[in-house]
């Protein structure tokens, strides 16, 4: 079943649904998860944020008209909306039966990146959030138009400022350096060109729109081709390009299983993507079902993500509050919607600094130990004061029986790669003598865990 745990890390965030792919079978997998029902209900704690361009008006003018004291709380309930936005879609990560959609838009949030921190307005973050839901799994051309014209993207990419005779270039830029088709792929002259077509697309009320006052209406040149053209003709134009599908297919492949895919791959499955008109979902289909049946473990560094909801699984708590796993992230340098830059988390080896390592040891050992995370314990400042920290039921799964069946089963179902040395290390640690039936043989077990965990093979999928 080791095929079926590493896949159900890689299509998901612990190994919750590796007995369903072992049942089920790879493609019927995939097939569920792709149709199971999601929610698209506006979460309550948005009621009152504000929405549209009239309710930021508002809100903006009682902040000027607001004592200080009422100042601080406006902002601040603003600020405790957004920790919430980031509970909310964690919440929907760790529930999920079927948590593949999910996965696929941290993968889009990470491509098409808007971040709270600039955009200021949870609402249109959220909507950004969902509109990547409802096309995870749809068509890539027509989900870049979308995004572009979302109020969040205007103005994470400074378009609001984009106007006839002051061009901003920065969207345009983004879109075809990050969302498309990659450096190399077009010219200068592209960027400014497309720039014009954007002049003038800022907020509206329920999406971005163009303002005639600001629009350029110009004749220009992009990637060849001369118009008039909008936000939508500069997708198409874009997608008629050689080189549209290979970035996308790269950043897929280095998101799920490679941390560094080769060339032949990107290109193969490049050109399946634009065979199928760009629709996401064959494509997902055919990488899965055909780099399942290879050997390819090992071939990526778990993300912070993954690190720490396995952790929690096979640990069986289900006390953790999502926003410690928010502060978790955060501290290893994968805070949801606040990525570092327009260009989001680079990943693979960044994942894995010295610093990174070790606070992934210190969470391991506080919960193998029963204690729980805290805001302090994060921040580096309760590590030696254990009185403070909050003591929780953790667990581990194993069948009863000898050491080596243990250890067996544990790196079948946590580790991709083993060795000589590290088999005799962890039968040092549960011993030829250890006893299932003895009332403290799950505490045994969890040490060998909390073990397994601070290999470096551990932190490979």
């Amino acid at each position: 079943m080791k095929n079926s745990n590493l896949w159900s890390l890689r299509l998901g965030f612990s190994g919750k649904q590796a007995l369903e792919i072992e049942k089920k079978g790879i493609e019927v997998f995939l097939k569920k998860s792709i149709q199971a029902a999601y929610d698209s209900k506006m979460p309550s704690f948005l009621e009152d944020d504000p929405k549209s361009i009239n309710e930021l008006k508002a809100v903006r003018q009682q902040i000027k008209t607001a004592t200080s004291e009422e100042q601080k709380q406006i902002i601040r309930k603003q600020f405790l909306s957004s920790l919430e936005l980031k509970s909310w879609w964690l919440e929907k990560m760790m529930v999920a039966e079927f948590p593949l959609r999910e996965k696929m838009v941290c993968f889009w949030h990470n491509h098409f990146v808007s971040t709270v921190q600039k955009v200021r307005v949870n609402y249109w973050i959220y909507q950004h959030n969902q509109i990547l839901r409802e096309n995870a799994f749809g068509n890539y051309k027509e989900l870049t138009k979308k995004i572009l014209k979302t109020n969040a993207m205007v103005r994470y990419l400074d378009n609001v400022d984009n106007k006839k005779g002051k061009i901003n270039e920065n969207l345009s830029r983004e879109l075809l350096e990050l969302f498309t088709l990659g450096i190399g792929n077009y010219t200068e002259t592209d960027i400014k060109n497309g720039a014009k077509a954007l002049a003038g697309l800022g907020l509206g009320e329920t999406e971005a729109q163009y303002r005639k006052f600001f629009e350029d209406s110009e004749e220009i040149t992009y990637l060849g081709k001369k118009g008039k053209f909008k936000v939508d003709d500069l997708v198409d134009i874009i997608f008629e390009q050689k080189a549209i599908p290979y970035l996308i297919t790269k950043k897929i492949l280095k998101w799920f299983i490679y941390d560094a895919p080769n060339e032949e791959l990107v290109v193969y499955y490049g050109d399946y993507f634009r065979s199928v008109n760009f629709e996401i979902e064959p494509l997902l289909l055919k990488i899965f079902t055909e780099e399942f049946s290879k050997n390819n473990a090992g071939s990526k560094i778990k993300d912070p993500l993954v690190y720490i909801l396995q952790l929690i699984d096979e640990l069986k708590i289900k006390e953790v509050k999502s926003t410690i796993i928010a502060l978790f992230l955060n501290q290893q340098g994968m805070d949801l919607m606040n990525q570092p830059n327009v260009k989001g988390w680079d990943g693979g080896n960044n994942w894995l600094s010295s610093q990174l390592y070790l606070q992934r040891n210190n969470a391991s050992d506080f919960l193998c130990n029963g204690r729980m995370l805290n805001r302090s314990v994060l921040k580096g400042n309760d590590i030696d004061n254990l009185t403070t920290i909050k003591n929780i039921k953790v667990g581990i799964d194993f069948k009863k029986g000898s050491n080596k069946q243990i250890i067996s089963e544990l790196t079948n179902r946590l580790l991709f790669q083993t060795s000589e040395e590290l088999q005799n290390d962890m039968e040092q640690l549960l011993k030829y003598d250890f006893d299932a039936e003895n009332e403290n043989a799950e505490k045994a077990v969890i040490r060998l865990f909390n073990y397994i965990t601070k290999t470096p093979e551990y932190q490979l999928i």
